[in-house]
C-alpha cells in the first residue's frame, strides 16, 4: 500500500488539504470554517497517514499541533528553521518568512532548477518572490490582492460599490464599477508588467486563486501552478518519509 501524506495550507482566507503520494497530489478541498481542526480531521479520516507538512500564515495553534500529532508517524510544521529537501539560502534574515512563501519558493526552486525566478501568488495578498539559479531565495514584496483591492474601495469609502470583475475590462471606466473594475485590474496588471520588464530573462510562475485570471492578460511566457504552496509541502514530505 503506497505511503499516504496529508498535506496542510491554512492560509489567510481558507483552508486547503491534500492528501500527497509520490509527489503526486490528490483532490484538493478547501474551507472557509472557523474550525479549522474540524475540517482537517474529518479530511484525514480514518486513513493511516504517514507525514503531515502544515503550513499556515495564522497564530500557532498548540492544541491543533497535539491532535494533527496524533494522527501521523510525523508532522512537520513548516518554519525557516525545518529541514528541507534542498541546501535552500536566504538573501536575508529569515525568521519571519511566512511558511507559505517559503513552501512556494522551495517549488520554484526544485521545479526550475538552476532557473533565476519571479513567483507571484495572486491570493488575499499579491506576493512577489525571487528565487535565483543557486536556489537562494532572495527576497520579495507583498502588496493587496486583487479582492483585497476591491474590499478596501468599499470598506474604507462612503459610497463605492462592492465589485466582482468580469473577464473582459474596459481600458477606461465610463461609470464607477467599470472605472473601479479597470483601475484595480488593470493597476494590477500593470504593476506585474513592471517586475517582468525590470527583470528580463527569469522565469515568471503564477500561483493563487487568481492565477490563470492574469496569466490570460499578459503577453509574457508564464508557468501558472495553482497550488505551489501544495506542491513544496508535497515535496517536503516526500523528503521526510525516506529520512
Amino acid at each position: 500500500m503506497p505511503v499516504t501524506n496529508l498535506l496542510i495550507d491554512i492560509g489567510n482566507s481558507n483552508c486547503k488539504a491534500a492528501f500527497g503520494t509520490g509527489g503526486e497530489l490528490g483532490d484538493i478541498l478547501r474551507s472557509s470554517d472557523t474550525d479549522v481542526t474540524g475540517f482537517i480531521l474529518s479530511v484525514a479520516g480514518d486513513r493511516e497517514i504517514d507525514v503531515i507538512v502544515l503550513s499556515t500564515v495564522r497564530e500557532e495553534d498548540p492544541q491543533m499541533e497535539k491532535r494533527l500529532e496524533a494522527r501521523c508517524r510525523k508532522l512537520v510544521v513548516l518554519k525557516p528553521s525545518t529541514k528541507l529537501p534542498v541546501d535552500f539560502q536566504f538573501g536575508f534574515p529569515a525568521s519571519t518568512l511566512g511558511s507559505d512563501r517559503l513552501a512556494g519558493a522551495l517549488a520554484v526552486a526544485m521545479l526550475f532548477p538552476g532557473k533565476d525566478c519571479i513567483k507571484f501568488d495572486f491570493g488575499t495578498a499579491l506576493t512577489v518572490d525571487f528565487i535565483d539559479g543557486d536556489g537562494v531565495f532572495k527576497g520579495g514584496n507583498i502588496s493587496l490582492g486583487m479582492t483585497s483591492r476591491f474590499r478596501a474601495l468599499n470598506v474604507f469609502t462612503k459610497r463605492l460599490p462592492m465589485v466582482v470583475p468580469g473577464e473582459e475590462v474596459c481600458s477606461f471606466g465610463t461609470n464607477t464599477a467599470q472605472a473601479l473594475e479597470a483601475g484595480v485590474v488593470l493597476g494590477m496588471k500593470f504593476e506585474v508588467e513592471g517586475y517582468i520588464n525590470k527583470y528580463p530573462g527569469h522565469t515568471i510562475i503564477f500561483t493563487g486563486g487568481d492565477s490563470f485570471y492574469f496569466a490570460e492578460k499578459l503577453k509574457s511566457p508564464i508557468f501558472v501552478v495553482p497550488n505551489l504552496v501544495l506542491v513544496g509541502l508535497a515535496l517536503i514530505a516526500d523528503y521526510y518519509v525516506q529520512n
